[in-house]
């Protein structure tokens, strides 16, 4: 919720926070080399501050700040991931092991669902 202020809840804020680091299980770097990757298929070489999809380098901007420098912007991308992967590994949602292009689709957010958990 937010307050007066129309700013979120610091409680609000920190379990965001958690749930998105819950969600984004690939590190920045990872995140990094993986959007290089995944851009490398197109027909212009990217610089590497800007391959791969704007949500990816979204997360990987987010991934480097600390919570007290999130911005309402921040808040709404991370809602968006969170949401975005509780879907889509679902149980009842998920595409059968091997699915190339749901994997790839979750990696570009930061979500790497074949990685262990830690």
């Amino acid at each position: 919720m937010a307050n007066s202020t129309g700013t979120p809840d610091t409680d609000d804020v920190d379990a965001l926070w958690a749930a998105f680091h819950g969600a984004v299980n690939m590190t920045s770097r990872e995140l990094e080399d993986w959007l290089r990757t995944d851009a490398a298929g197109t027909e212009t070489e990217a610089t590497p501050d800007e391959a791969g999809r704007p949500a990816g380098q979204q997360v990987v901007h987010v991934l480097g700040k600390r919570k007290g420098d999130l911005t309402p912007d921040d808040l709404v991308l991370m809602q968006r991931v969170v949401t975005t992967v509780r879907a889509e590994t679902d149980p009842e949602a998920e595409p059968q092991a091997g699915d190339a292009s749901w994997r790839h689709h979750l990696m570009s957010i930061g979500h790497d669902p074949l990685k262990p958990p830690s």
